[in-house]
């Protein structure tokens, strides 16, 4: 295997979800273990300042080798998997020489490209596959061994002319809180990317705008013998509530530039239900009418069973970084020459969903977001072809190089 999928393949054994219901920074324990063992590794390359913070940050500086005053750049990824599917015990499949059929991961789970158009992509290609009970891990641990790879490339060829390079592995990106605690001004990059994306040519610099909704409904738990006219049913206020969105601005309904409202919890009694959304849109003015919809419902239903029956709490997560970026596209043109360069057809797409760069292009560090490479992240079906994550490594180096021209 390449010095890239070796990586990958050791980085997706540590279990890092991260939990959304943990106050601490990481959220897990798992990440942490992984934050030190990539200090170690990096040290051990050659990299003096690596180290973990306090709050499970990694960060590591390639100093400049040549004496021009060039811009620095930084690379970012994230160590944390969604806490949606398990990430313990991921036992990694190694399909060398695909041929473009069905891959049957057990006896229950088949990775098919009637249902995967884009695994025909593929054939002939390397790709690693779960084992169908777990999630795979390359978002975005195929990022953060992209980048180790690709600072392992230019220390050991110092032929290559290159300014200071800044490079960092971010906790718990998967709960929203991936830059919470991080420290742009000591990072002291001009500028970075995310090897965050999909698909091999994928380039993006727009993201959603992003919110989060918590509704708690309170409702009047009587005995069902004598509760006419006295029960007030939580979990059917509830779902009185979900119906009155518009059915067609969900996720499964949506693709481009569609925002929508995606339900992501729903728990309840007749006593008290909660549901919790997220909200997203390209569009800032349709993001806040999307916003205005959810506390419409609620004063029509507070109306309708009583003041306080449904309280709601909007949280704006990050914003589309497209409004920071427009003034410095020059930044997404070298990485779309890095792509050209290393004979990658470039896919500028918005990213569905945030990345660590939305927020941090709003506070001061512009960072739009390049492919790492998978498929179907999130889930049992996730795959990874070796030869992507090669070619992202190819991408770092060629945009390592073009800032020094």
């Amino acid at each position: 295997m390449s010095d890239v999928a070796e990586r990958f393949l050791r980085y997706v054994g540590y279990d890092t979800r991260s939990d959304g219901r943990s106050d601490t920074c990481p959220s897990t324990e798992g990440q942490r273990v992984l934050a030190e063992a990539l200090a170690r590794e990096l040290k051990e390359m050659g990299i003096k300042d690596a180290a973990v913070d306090e709050n499970g940050y990694v960060t590591g500086t390639l100093p400049a080798n040549m004496d021009r005053d060039v811009p620095t750049v930084g690379f970012i990824a994230h160590m944390d998997t969604s806490p949606e599917v398990s990430g313990a015990g991921i036992n990694p499949r190694i399909i060398e020489n695909y041929d473009g059929g069905d891959i049957v991961l057990n006896s229950d789970t088949i990775l098919s490209p009637k249902e995967f158009p884009h695994l025909r992509n593929y054939t002939g290609k390397t790709l690693i596959t779960t084992d169908g009970t777990t999630l795979l891990g390359a978002d975005d641990k195929a990022g953060v061994a992209e980048i180790v790879t690709a600072v392992g490339y230019l220390i050991k060829h110092p032929e290559i002319e290159h300014g200071t390079v800044k490079f960092a592995f971010t906790p718990d990106e998967e709960i929203g809180r991936g830059v919470d605690r991080f420290d742009v001004e000591r990072f002291h990059a001009d500028f970075a990317y995310t090897m965050d994306g999909g698909e091999i040519g994928e380039l993006s610099f727009e993201t959603f705008n992003a919110a989060s909704c918590d509704v708690l409904i309170h409702g009047k738990n009587i005995h069902p013998g004598d509760a006419k006219g006295k029960m007030k049913n939580a979990i059917l206020i509830a779902s009185e509530f979900a119906g009155m969105l518009p059915p067609n601005e969900t996720p499964a309904c949506t693709d481009g530039y569609d925002g929508f409202y995606h339900i992501i919890a729903f728990n309840g009694t007749v006593e008290k239900a909660e549901l919790s959304y997220i909200i997203r849109d390209f569009d800032k003015a349709n993001f806040e009418k999307r916003k205005e919809t959810m506390e419409s419902i609620a004063d029509k239903l507070n109306k309708k069973y009583g003041n306080g029956t449904v309280e709601i709490k909007l949280k704006d997560q990050y914003y589309n970084m497209k409004e920071k970026l427009k003034d410095k596209m020059y930044i997404v043109d070298i990485a779309k020459r890095a792509m050209e360069e290393a004979g990658i057809e470039v896919k500028i797409r918005p990213v569905r969903g945030g990345t660590d760069g939305a927020r941090l292009s709003y506070m001061g560090l512009p960072t739009p977001n390049i492919f790492s490479g998978g498929h179907n992240y999130h889930g049992r079906f996730e795959y990874i072809p070796v030869e992507s994550m090669e070619k992202a490594v190819d991408v770092i180096v060629n945009i390592v190089k073009i800032v020094c021209k």
